[in-house]
């Protein structure tokens, strides 16, 4: 069993930035895939952002590609999202995941989910 936490939300204005943690419980954080996940009002969740165990490898949403960074620090069982130059079409609640595959990640075939935070983008 997994368990996370997110933290880091706010409200920001248009072109600012954010960093995003995901704190994860259990001894074997670094033998899971994590990800980035985000759901607008109205709107289906949506693959952000994903890393592998090792942080050797990092997908990203053709949307967030250039302004956001995915990182882990394994030490830590933390994973990290950090959002630059945002937009308030980037307005959404942020949910961290787990799975044991990063592929089931960006397929959004997800073992764990942590309950979200809100992230606003003023225009």
């Amino acid at each position: 069993q997994v368990q996370l936490v997110e933290s880091g939300g706010g409200l920001v204005h248009t072109g600012g930035s954010l960093r995003l943690s995901c704190a994860a419980s259990g001894r074997t954080f670094s033998s899971y895939a994590m990800g980035w996940f985000r759901q607008a009002p109205g709107k289906e969740r949506q693959f952000v952002a994903s890393i592998s165990g090792s942080g050797g490898t990092t997908l990203y949403a053709d949307s967030v590609k250039g302004r956001f960074t995915i990182s882990r620090d394994n030490a830590k069982n933390t994973v990290y999202l950090q959002m630059n130059s945002l937009r308030p079409e980037d307005t959404a609640v942020y949910y961290c995941a787990a799975d044991q595959s990063i592929l089931a990640i960006t397929r959004r075939d997800v073992s764990y989910w942590g309950q979200g935070t809100q992230v606003t983008v003023s225009s």
